[in-house]
């Protein structure tokens, strides 16, 4: 399928736009309006980040945040019950682990997302091999899932991989926990210049991304950027919606710069 997502992100790539995806963890004190001001700011599209207790992919940022969240009574039903209310313009993803989706049911999880107006789910502990019960219940409701490709992926895999897809392609960055890095590894762009090999879907890097300058880096060879630490540094620090507008327009400012 060909969702709102790709075809979103398809348009902005081929208008020669370098695609800046940020995520935000939903549930933490002024995460709506930190959605918000990120759009406003230039994101082409928002992951929202439902807090799981055993976030096997998070760094420590993004880990408090998730943390805090939970601490306050977030549930998965509250935070789409608060993407809801955002119409911001662009299309909505969230990023979570399996068990939730496992817990509730493929279809039922899937048909909540798109009820709650969030169009993608990117399930980063949910390997291809096991993804095809969850992929297509996704598919049969309406929800793009979004696969990661790791540097470990063996080149005879990342075209069915790419092929499963939706969205866009997951290019992870480096092995490891999301957060902010000094320099851009070097598998970052090895991985995507493999998967923009063997696919014509925009291919994102994401996890590692530290700075605007690394996001330019970045797109020398992806069509884009997941910018998630960054963001919700600034909504730990409180520097809160102004602060991730602000860091958000500094990234796509670059961007544009490129």
């Amino acid at each position: 399928m060909t969702g709102p997502l790709e075809t979103h992100l398809r348009a902005r790539r081929d208008a020669s736009r370098k695609l800046l995806v940020t995520y935000i963890t939903g549930g933490y004190q002024g995460w709506d309006d930190a959605v918000r001001a990120a759009v406003d700011a230039g994101a082409d599209a928002v992951e929202i980040g439902i807090p799981f207790s055993d976030p096997v992919m998070d760094g420590p940022v993004i880990q408090r945040a998730s943390q805090a969240s939970l601490e306050a009574g977030t549930t998965p039903a509250s935070v789409l019950q608060g993407a809801r209310s955002l119409d911001v313009g662009v299309p909505l993803a969230v990023m979570t682990y399996y068990n939730l989706a496992y817990h509730e049911g493929h279809k039922r999880f899937a048909e909540n997302l798109l009820a709650a107006g969030v169009v993608a789910a990117i399930l980063p502990d949910l390997p291809l091999a096991e993804s095809g019960p969850w992929r297509e219940a996704a598919t049969e409701a309406g929800v793009e899932s979004v696969m990661l490709a790791a540097p470990t992926t063996p080149d005879h895999r990342l075209p069915e991989l790419c092929e499963a897809s939706h969205g866009f392609v997951y290019s992870v960055g480096l092995l490891g926990v999301t957060g902010e890095r000094d320099t851009l590894a070097a598998t970052a762009t090895a991985l995507a210049s493999r998967c923009k090999q063997v696919t014509d879907k925009p291919v994102l890097i994401g996890v590692g991304i530290g700075s605007p300058e690394q996001a330019v880096q970045a797109c020398e060879v992806a069509d884009g950027v997941v910018v998630g630490s960054a963001v919700v540094r600034q909504m730990i620090d409180g520097h809160g919606a102004e602060g991730v507008g602000e860091l958000v327009a500094g990234y796509r400012s670059a961007l544009d710069a490129g």
